[in-house]
């Protein structure tokens, strides 16, 4: 079973993070989840990051607010594809997290989803996975295909409603 590895930078950041888990769930993808720092648990967060291909994980998520580089301390640790997803805080709206997560120097590679875009930083990793597991390309395809048929239902429905 494929699995990924979702990090944040505190607990706190939970609620925004739980269309990961959804998505996951859908997908049938294993994750793991952890609470670490790139600035409070350095050692920790290295540590982390190094031992996650042998614990079978293929793609690390890090989410992180204000100007934690949590995402990129992941990327600096492990040659696995990680996705930075910025979560939003009280002072910047977020502009902080996005842009120390997508400002990487070159040769650390962070893929970056939008503010608090937990659930596409899951779908992106679903969609990396599947390049390696057919079921999930198979998925994925339905997947679309669903939301296809949900906005062309909405799309009848706003036609019938709007009809003189």
């Amino acid at each position: 079973m494929p699995k990924v590895a979702l990090v944040m930078g505190s607990k706190s950041d939970l609620p925004v993070l739980e269309g990961f888990f959804k998505v996951c769930k859908e997908f049938n993808v294993e994750y793991e989840a952890r609470v670490l720092s790139a600035h409070r648990t350095p050692v920790e967060a290295a540590e982390f990051a190094q031992g996650a291909k042998s614990r079978g994980v293929e793609v690390i998520c890090a989410a992180a607010g204000k100007a934690a580089h949590l995402a990129g301390a992941m990327a600096a640790n492990t040659t696995l594809p990680v996705i930075g997803i910025p979560v939003k805080s009280s002072t910047l709206d977020g502009l902080d997290a996005l842009l120390s997560t997508v400002q990487m120097p070159s040769g650390m590679p962070v893929a970056t989803v939008a503010i608090n875009g937990a659930d596409n930083a899951a779908l992106l990793a679903v969609q990396i996975l599947a390049i390696k597991y057919p079921e999930l390309a198979d998925k994925l395809t339905a997947y679309r295909r669903a939301m296809t048929e949900k906005v062309l239902a909405a799309d009848e429905e706003l036609n019938k409603e709007i009809e003189k």
